[in-house]
C-alpha cells in the first residue's frame, strides 16, 4: 500500500497513469471547520485486479506540489473517474482551476442505467463488485498523521473497486447508446458557476416566509456580508451567524448594538466586532435600497393555473416512461416539474435535453390532446389519438 509524498514519485506515478485509457480517483477532506475543504488525502489507481496500480497521494507532506495530477487531468486522452464528483471537483478547481477532463461520474452514470436516484459508492460495490466496503474508517480525522492502516486500507477501497463499477457502467452506456446522456449531465459538474457562490447572489439560498422585496433587499445585504466575510476568513459561513438568525435580523432591522444585543438567535461573536460593524450596515445598505434595485422574486410559478388532472396524468406517464427507460423519475422530474408542465410552463429541465427524449415529447403531446394512456395489464400505454 504505497504512499506518494514527494512530488517527484508523483510525477512518475501521474506519467505511467497516462499510458492507461482511464484512472480512477477520489478524495478524503475536512470541512467542518472552513469555507473551503482542506483537502487531506487523493487515492488513484490504474487499470488492473489488485492493488499494485493504486495509490495513496498525501497533499499534507511538505513540498509536495499536486501539479503532475493537475496535468493529468488535462491530459484528453486518460478518462478520470469519480463517484459523486461533485465535491471532490470543487477542491480541484478552487485549489487550480482545473477540471479532469475527460470525466466519467459513475453515481451519474448509475442514475441513468437504472440503479436510482443518487445512489451511493457501497451500494455500487455490493452490486457490481460482490464486494462490501468496510465503513469504520468513515468519519475520522482525515488531516491528522500518521494515517492508521485502516484508514488507508478504506481510503483505497473507494478507488479499487471504481474500476470494476466503471468498466462496467461504461459498458452498459455504450450497449444503451446512452453515453450522451451522461455527458449532458456531466456539463454542470464541469462548469465554473457550480462552485462560485457570489456574494450578491448569496441571497437566493435563504429560506424565507415573506417575498416582501423590502423585506428580500435586507437579507441580500445581510448574506453578502455574511458570505464575503467567510470566504475571505475561510470559515463557515454558519460560524458568521445562522440562516435563522440572518431572518431574525432582517425583521427586527437593528440600528445599533444594543438593539444587535437583543437578538435572540445571533451567536455572542456577532455581537461585537468586525461581525457586528458588517451587521449594522448591511441592515442600513438594506434599509436605504431604493425600489428599483430591490430583489424581485420569481413569482412566475404561482400565477400558472394548474390542472390537476393533467397533473395527474404526467405522473402516470412518467412513472411509465422511466419504468420502460430504467432511469430514477426523480432523475427526470419532480412533482413540482410536472405541476408547472400542466400549467403551461416549457422552460422545465424535463423538456430539455435526453430527457426531452424520454419523457418530454409525450408529455407535450398528452398535454395538446395529441395522445391518451391506457392501461394494459399491469402496464400503461400510450395511444395516438
Amino acid at each position: 500500500m504505497k504512499t506518494i509524498t514527494t512530488t517527484v514519485d508523483l510525477a512518475a506515478y501521474c506519467q505511467e497513469a497516462a499510458a492507461h485509457p482511464y484512472v480512477t480517483v477520489d478524495t478524503e477532506f475536512l470541512r467542518e471547520r472552513t469555507y473551503y475543504s482542506k483537502l487531506c488525502l487523493v487515492q488513484l489507481s490504474m487499470p488492473g485486479t489488485d492493488d499494485s496500480g493504486a495509490v495513496l497521494v498525501d497533499p499534507l507532506a511538505e513540498g509536495l506540489s499536486l501539479e503532475p495530477l493537475y496535468d493529468l487531468f488535462r491530459n484528453p486522452s486518460v478518462v478520470k473517474v469519480f463517484h459523486a464528483a461533485r465535491q471532490d471537483l470543487e477542491i480541484f478547481f478552487v485549489d487550480a482551476g482545473v477540471f479532469p477532463q475527460p470525466l466519467f461520474d459513475t453515481q451519474v452514470a448509475a442514475m441513468v442505467c437504472g440503479f436510482g436516484e443518487q445512489v451511493g459508492y457501497e451500494t455500487l460495490v455490493r452490486k457490481i463488485a460482490n464486494e462490501g466496503v468496510d465503513k469504520t474508517s468513515r468519519f475520522t480525522d482525515w488531516s491528522r498523521r500518521p494515517l492508521t492502516e485502516a484508514q488507508k486500507r478504506y481510503a483505497l477501497a473507494d478507488v479499487t473497486h471504481l474500476r470494476q463499477i466503471y468498466e462496467f457502467l461504461a459498458r452498459k452506456l455504450a450497449e444503451s447508446n446512452r453515453s450522451p446522456w451522461v455527458e449532458e449531465e456531466l456539463e454542470i459538474l464541469t462548469s465554473p458557476d457550480t462552485y462560485i457562490t457570489a456574494p450578491q447572489d448569496a441571497w437566493q439560498r435563504v429560506k424565507t416566509r415573506t417575498n416582501s422585496p423590502k423585506f428580500l433587499a435586507i437579507v441580500r445585504e445581510l448574506a453578502a456580508f455574511r458570505e464575503a466575510y467567510a470566504q475571505e476568513r475561510n470559515v463557515p459561513r454558519s460560524r458568521v451567524y445562522k440562516d435563522d438568525a440572518l431572518v431574525e435580523l432582517a425583521s427586527n432591522k437593528p440600528t445599533n448594538y444594543e438593539e444587535l444585543g437583543r437578538a435572540r438567535l445571533l451567536m455572542r461573536e456577532g455581537r461585537k466586532g468586525d461581525v457586528a460593524d458588517g451587521i449594522l450596515r448591511a441592515v442600513a445598505a438594506g434599509v436605504a435600497c431604493k425600489p428599483e434595485n430591490m430583489p424581485q422574486p420569481d413569482r412566475s410559478r404561482e400565477k400558472l393555473q394548474v390542472n390537476p388532472a393533467l397533473a395527474d396524468l404526467l405522473r402516470v406517464l412518467l412513472k411509465a416512461k422511466t419504468e420502460s427507460a430504467g432511469v430514477a423519475a426523480k432523475l427526470i422530474a419532480t412533482a413540482s416539474d410536472l405541476d408547472v408542465i400542466a400549467g403551461g410552463m416549457r422552460d422545465v429541465q424535463a423538456l430539455k435535453g435526453w430527457r426531452r427524449e424520454v419523457f418530454g415529447e409525450d408529455a407535450l403531446r398528452l398535454c395538446n390532446g395529441e395522445i391518451a394512456l391506457t392501461a394494459a395489464g399491469s402496464a400503461v400505454k400510450v395511444v395516438s389519438v
